[in-house]
């Protein structure tokens, strides 16, 4: 999330009671997650597993829960809880504002575009033209929807993402992740019916140009869909996953996490994928794999019988 203009990382210290470390004459111009950080964005770290990933990152700023070397160039925030203090930031700069009307007088709906009964639009949301906003379409606030994009009843764009920091030693072992990140449709994108797209924790959402979805298909945090994808019924994928251009996902296919699937890869109904995966291939099967080779492998398998039978056969010939 960039934040509105650069902010003193003073003033950011004492929002959050931190204890500055470095330089501390510099301006904060965003807050981001580990993978999304850019060159004056503020991260936090609050695992020792991670204390190395996050100093060394693109980030200008990183809150932190001890005291350690100051890489050049960069601030330190020190506090006893990171987390709670990245979520004291985001929700001061992301603050919560309830609707108040069915479409938010807020909302930037383009020429000849058509928004049907009981459509929610929420604070700050831009549609472009000649789209086609079906009934009971849900769209949360700052979500940006390009031109002819087609969205279909019962869909949700821009829930919060499904983010925990989790310990085990509190009382509450899952505490939220604020989300402040935005749903970015391209356009001449088609969306079903009962889809569900989540917002990005502090990064977008990006459904790529002339992409089509089939009806309940979950698209989580962060993931970028490449343009001319094509994501059949029941497909989930995984927050901060990258699809290139011309991905096909076929009916009911899960995707993990933080993976990347190359240009023009086709998957299979009801796969696996699990981890990056090369483009112009097709894949099938959990764990995955290209889809000619495991059909050879099929092949061989129901052919065990007849095969055995022979072998048993020619080992009598020749005991005779």
């Amino acid at each position: 999330m960039k934040l509105p203009a650069p902010v003193s990382i003073k003033w950011i210290a004492s929002l959050i009671n931190a204890e500055l470390l470095g330089n501390e004459n510099a301006e904060a111009t965003g807050i981001n997650e580990i993978h999304s950080v850019e060159e004056g964005d503020i991260v936090f770290v609050d695992h020792p597993k991670y204390y190395s990933k996050c100093l060394n990152s693109a980030a200008s700023f990183i809150i932190i829960n001890k005291k350690t070397e100051v890489p050049e160039g960069k601030t330190l925030l020190v506090v006893e809880e990171p987390f709670d203090a990245y979520s004291k930031i985001v929700k001061y700069f992301n603050a919560f504002v309830p609707a108040k009307k069915m479409i938010s007088d807020t909302a930037v709906i383009g020429k000849d575009t058509v928004v049907m009964p009981n459509v929610f639009i929420g604070n700050n949301v831009s549609i472009g033209n000649n789209c086609i906003i079906h009934p009971n379409v849900c769209v949360y606030d700052n979500c940006i929807i390009g031109n002819n994009v087609v969205v279909h009843s019962g869909t949700v764009i821009g829930i919060d993402a499904f983010y925990f920091n989790t310990k085990k030693n509190r009382n509450v072992w899952f505490k939220k992740m604020q989300s402040c990140g935005r749903v970015v449709i391209e356009d001449d994108v088609e969306i079903g019916a009962n889809c569900t797209i989540d917002r990005g924790v502090s990064a977008d959402t990006k459904i790529g140009q002339g992409s089509k979805l089939d009806n309940l298909v979950q698209i989580g945090h962060e993931v970028v869909l490449g343009k001319n994808c094509l994501i059949a019924a029941q497909v989930g994928i995984a927050g901060a996953t990258i699809l290139g251009d011309g991905v096909t996902l076929w009916g009911q296919v899960g995707v993990n996490k933080t993976i990347k699937i190359g240009d023009n890869a086709v998957v299979m109904g009801q796969a696996g994928v699990t981890g990056n995966i090369e483009g112009n291939k097709t894949y099938w099967g959990t764990p995955i794999e290209e889809f000619y080779s495991k059909r050879k492998e099929l092949v061989f398998i129901k052919r065990l019988p007849e095969i055995w039978e022979r072998v048993k056969n020619l080992s009598g010939t020749k005991n005779k």
